[in-house]
This record gives C-alpha cells, structure tokens and sequence, in this order.
C-alpha cells in the first residue's frame, strides 16, 4: 500500500534509535552507511542465516504483486477516474464515504480470490519450522491483504491495518470483518472501470457498527494518507528490530516512510541485512546482500532448511 507520512512521525519513532547511532563513532557510523556493494551469493547469505536466532522479515507491494493483487501504482493504477492517494484519506471519506466504500469493498472482494504465492508460503514455513528449533521469525508487512496470515504467518505486524478490519468512527472499535459483501448496499457495487457511476449509497446503508447501541459508521481500519501508524504496533516494530540479528527486505521499493528507515536503521548497527526485490532500491548499497528477481523466486531457496539444522 502506498502511503506518504510525516517526517515527524519517522523521527519520532527512531529518535532513540537515532540518538545512539550518534553516540557511535563517526568512522564506524560511516561504514554502516556506505557499506560495499552488497553482494548476490547466495551460499554466504545462507551462513548467515543459518546462524540467525532472531530473524526480522519487511515486507512490501512487491511480495503480494505476484499473486495478482492490483497495486493502483504508477500508469494505469486507478480506480475509475481517481488514484489511490484521492480516495484514502480521512477527507475523501468525509466528503464521500460511499465512493471511498465502493473502492474498498472492491478491493476486499478482489482479495478473496487471491492466495498466497511461494514467497509468503516460504517465510510461513520458516517461521513455522524455526520456532521449533527456539529461534523467532517477525514478518513486519506494510501490505494490507492479509495474505501473510492466509499463509501461516503467525508473528505478524500489520503497520498499514487490514483490509479485512474495520474500525467505527463513533466508538473506536476494531474489528475482524470478512463478510461479502460487508453489507447488502454495497453488492454488485464498487466496479473499477472509468465510465461506471458512483452508487452513492446513503451513509446509514453504509457499513454499521455492531456494538450495542452504537449503529456508528465503520471505516476500514488502515492507516490512510495524512494519518500516523498506530503507536503500540510502532513500539513493537521498534523491539522487533533491536534484537534482530538477521533482516530481509522483501519486495519494498524502500521509499515509504517510516518503513524505509527500519532495514538501513538495523543495518546501521552491523547486522546483515538482505534485499529480494525485483530491482535496486535507493536502500541497496547500505545492505550485505541484493537478490535481484521475483520473490516467488528468490526467497523460497533463501529460506529452504539449511543442512546444519535439526529437525525433531
């Protein structure tokens, strides 16, 4: 998912992070960010994985895009007449939150049909097969498809939201939403083609809080542009990423904030971290390794059962 947010955000998530990257010496915070170019073997990337207690996983479009999931990027990624970017935002919901429902419930619909491909089932599958060795597997995705948890994913940080949550505007609530469609206005409804008109369906037969006595209007509950990331997910991402010994970056363009500082924040501090992407992102010399290609290709070797492991 595409999302712009406040450079206050960033900082103040990695304020301390950043604070003891200074405390360093400048010659050794110099070698953390301008590291050689990384490399592409992949005997020595499995060394170090096979070493690794504490794996960390960030995930981003590119994984999901192999299992067909529109991106609503670059040429040709609209929705009718709009860019994702006009359509989530609180204000687009606020102005029109029919349209923004058609959009979403078009995209929960398409997302039901879509399954995991092999690079989701191999990080489920590690995960899966190292925790019963006492090693730990955190996928931290900036993807709202849920696909990560149709394919296992146990440990998981969702930083976007969910597609499949919703959240009412009037009590606060979240909750776990699979219904299709999520409510009977919204059936046949929210077509992608440029000449198909706006359903304006009136908001109280819009998706309705189910609390008792609310009846409030719900709103997907992921994070739009112009909004923050939930603090207490942040604050685990923050964990996750401080007792980390292995990253892998996979399928993220390394440009959205703050996700694109968590790898070169962790490779900062001398721990290898890998990139399978389908091309160089402006992250790639700061990292140990680049594996250029699709995911579905690449990671499922990265991550397969290395010899020195045993299996009880």
């Amino acid at each position: 998912m595409l999302m712009s947010l406040s450079h206050f955000t960033a900082r103040r998530l990695f304020s301390r992070a950043y604070c003891g990257l200074k405390a360093s010496s400048s010659k050794k915070q110099k070698f953390c960010l301008e590291m050689a170019r990384p490399s592409s073997n992949m005997a020595d990337f499995r060394e170090v994985f096979a070493k690794a207690k504490h794996i960390a996983i960030i995930t981003g479009a590119g994984v999901s895009a192999e299992s067909g999931v529109p991106t609503f990027r670059g040429a040709g990624g609209l929705w009718r007449k709009w860019q994702a970017q006009e359509l989530a935002t609180p204000e687009a919901f606020a102005r029109n939150p029919s349209r923004v429902w058609e959009f979403y419930h078009y995209r929960r619909e398409v997302m039901l049909s879509k399954h995991p491909n092999p690079a989701h089932i191999a990080i489920a599958e590690c995960e899966r097969r190292l925790s019963k060795q006492g090693r730990s597997v955190v996928v931290i995705t900036q993807n709202i498809d849920e696909l990560h948890r149709k394919a296992g994913t146990k440990h998981l940080l969702e930083i976007h939201g969910s597609l499949f949550k919703t959240r009412c505007t009037n009590c606060g609530n979240v909750a776990a939403n699979y219904k299709s469609p999520i409510c009977p206005a919204l059936a046949g409804k929210g077509a992608p083609d440029p000449e198909t008109e706006d359903a304006t369906i009136p908001v109280e037969d819009l998706p309705q809080c189910e609390e008792d006595g609310c009846n409030g209007l719900l709103r997907p509950h992921v994070v739009w542009f112009g909004e923050t990331l939930d603090p207490d997910i942040l604050t685990e991402v923050e964990k996750e990423l401080e007792i980390c010994d292995l990253c892998l970056v996979v399928g993220t363009s390394s440009v959205v904030y703050p996700a694109a500082m968590f790898a070169p924040q962790v490779s900062a501090r001398g721990v290898p971290v890998a990139e399978f992407n389908m091309e160089a992102t402006p992250a790639t010399n700061r990292f140990r390794f680049h594996f250029p290609g699709p995911c579905g290709t690449t990671l499922p070797p990265a991550l397969a059962r290395h010899q020195t492991e045993i299996i009880s």
